[in-house]
């Protein structure tokens, strides 16, 4: 499985919540790669706690492996090479967790048909090693989130792979309006995969959306608020519902939501149980929403026609 994550804005707490996704995979035995194409910012190494990533990929990462600088970009063991303190003693059963990391020096850049073929190369061999491949887009149309488009398409040399979009936004009415145009607006992801050759149809229903720092009005934090806010709080979700809906990306086209956390807000980490029960520095419900949208990602039962 190819799971592209993409958002039309920064902060949307893509490459977090990725690799959060990628994370919990893992601990359910999955085989997962992560690729951060992410050229304009290239900092998945930070999330996964691996602080010299960048300094060893300069030179040898995906920006220099797509302009042919390289044979191949350098890979990092996430296991193995972390220093995130939970994550040293890789658990019992769970599959492998690989990073590869963009060039620290990098940045956006125009791609044409070399840089196709080796995009292409590089994940039909990727898909012999791994169960799921996440790929970090740039924000935007980028030239990364259209590479991939032609990657994909009919005669891209992907266009079998099975593959599927994940668009990230948080919950405000500027980043609702941003995620809908990215995906189905004018320069959006479906009209310019049709003038690629993808199927409209097919594009628009391998897409979902993550909400991501969404306020659980039910929970207590919210709950002892004043009345007035709470009651103002309310009317704010009911109309972002009405947005959503209106643009056509209202609850049934959204995989997951991800709860406002402060963990998240002050760290871009990985959540782990021990974060949760030990610690107790992070909520239940992100690390049961984490570990829903690591299952759902693949689960066809909630990808059905829309």
């Amino acid at each position: 499985m190819l799971v592209f994550s993409a958002s039309d804005k920064g902060g949307t707490g893509r490459s977090v919540t990725s690799a959060n996704l990628a994370y919990h995979r893992s601990l359910d035995g999955s085989d997962v790669c992560f690729l951060d194409f992410d050229f304009g910012s290239p900092t998945a190494a930070t999330v996964f706690d691996l602080p010299d990533a960048l300094s060893q990929a300069d030179g040898a990462g995906l920006h220099a492996y797509l302009r042919g600088e390289v044979g191949e970009p350098v890979r990092l063991d996430v296991w193995a090479r972390t220093e995130h303190v939970d994550l040293r003693d890789r658990p019992g059963g769970s599959g492998r967790l690989v990073l590869v990391p963009g060039d620290r020096s990098g940045g956006e850049f125009v791609t044409g048909e070399a840089q196709l073929h080796r995009c292409v190369d590089l994940i039909l061999s990727l898909k012999r090693e791994f169960d799921v491949i996440v790929v970090d887009l740039s924000a935007g149309r980028s030239y990364a989130v259209d590479l991939v488009l032609n990657a994909t398409s009919p005669s891209g040399g992907l266009g079998r792979l099975k593959h599927r979009w994940l668009v990230f936004h948080r919950w405000t009415r500027q980043h609702v309006t941003a995620a809908a145009e990215l995906a189905f607006g004018t320069r959006g992801i479906v009209r310019a995969g049709v003038a690629r050759g993808h199927d409209e149809d097919a594009l628009r229903n391998a897409i979902r959306f993550v909400r991501a720092a969404v306020p659980d009005l039910a929970s207590p934090l919210w709950s002892q608020t004043t009345p007035a806010r709470y009651a103002w709080m309310l009317r704010c979700d009911e109309r972002l519902e009405e947005l959503a809906s209106g643009r056509g990306i209202g609850r049934s086209r959204v995989l997951a939501s991800i709860p406002l956390e402060p963990v998240l807000q002050w760290q871009e980490r990985l959540i782990t149980d021990e974060d949760v029960h030990d610690r107790r520095i992070a909520e239940q419900a992100t690390w049961q929403a984490m570990g829903d949208l690591a299952h759902r990602v693949t689960d066809d039962s909630f990808w059905e026609a829309r």
